[in-house]
């Protein structure tokens, strides 16, 4: 009985060992205040967990005034799993009507190691040496990867026609302020290889890492930036 019962105790400590070491994303809903080059608007963020992972969808819309001028939305949704080896995205879908981009629709067969689908009326189809991700499931993957303490420092990305390396560097803690509150944040940067624009996720501890702020600069000049209004969990 004494062994049976030290081997179901190391058995639930493996357990909680295990759960521990794998921490899993919470699903919620978020509003940011958003800075487009200037123009006011609002980005919507939903994350959402499925049978088969996780669904997180980011719509930003003009609002104000400017939606006179500059009609329509972004929405981009991504679907993806977290594995031992980190988040796989599965499906990428987006569609820009406020800058007029190229519809993408892109999926991920890990089997094959392919990425294929369309942006616009071109079809494309890569193959992938490794993780890679879209511009939605980064976000989570730079997330999960703080929450288990194994960032990298190097990330791949899709970018219409081929895969890029994106540098991810940490540029430190800050105490960041917005509508939804106070928050130490750390700053993860990150920049993908012949690319002169650069995104840095402030992410704040107490949120599991989600972004509180996230700007993007480019050529040193700042064209985006979204600050947290409101942060509620959706628990399923």
């Amino acid at each position: 009985m004494k062994f049976g019962r030290f081997l179901t105790a190391m058995a639930t400590i493996a357990l909680c060992s295990q759960a521990l070491a794998n921490p899993v994303l919470t699903p919620h809903t978020a509003e940011y205040k958003v800075k487009i080059s200037g123009v006011s608007g609002r980005l919507n963020t939903e994350l959402r967990q499925t049978e088969t992972g996780y669904s997180a969808q980011h719509i930003v819309q003009p609002t104000g005034l400017v939606r006179i001028i500059a009609r329509g939305k972004m929405d981009v949704t991504s679907e993806f799993d977290i594995t031992p080896t980190g988040v796989k995205p599965v499906r990428f879908h987006e569609v820009d009507t406020i800058r007029d981009e190229p519809e993408v629709d892109l999926e991920f067969n890990w089997t094959s190691n392919e990425a294929f689908g369309t942006v616009g009326e071109d079809e494309v189809r890569l193959q992938l040496d490794g993780i890679a991700h879209d511009n939605v499931s980064i976000q989570y993957a730079l997330m999960h990867d703080l929450l288990t303490d194994e960032r990298s420092d190097q990330y791949t990305l899709f970018d219409i026609d081929k895969m890029r390396v994106a540098n991810v560097s940490n540029v430190g803690e800050e105490e960041v302020k917005t509508k939804a509150g106070t928050f130490l944040a750390v700053g993860i940067q990150h920049q993908k290889e012949g690319s002169s624009r650069t995104t840095t996720l402030w992410c704040a501890k107490e949120l599991d890492y989600l972004p509180v702020v996230i700007e993007q600069h480019r050529k040193g000049k700042l064209t985006f930036r979204a600050s947290l209004v409101s942060y509620l969990p959706t628990p399923e």
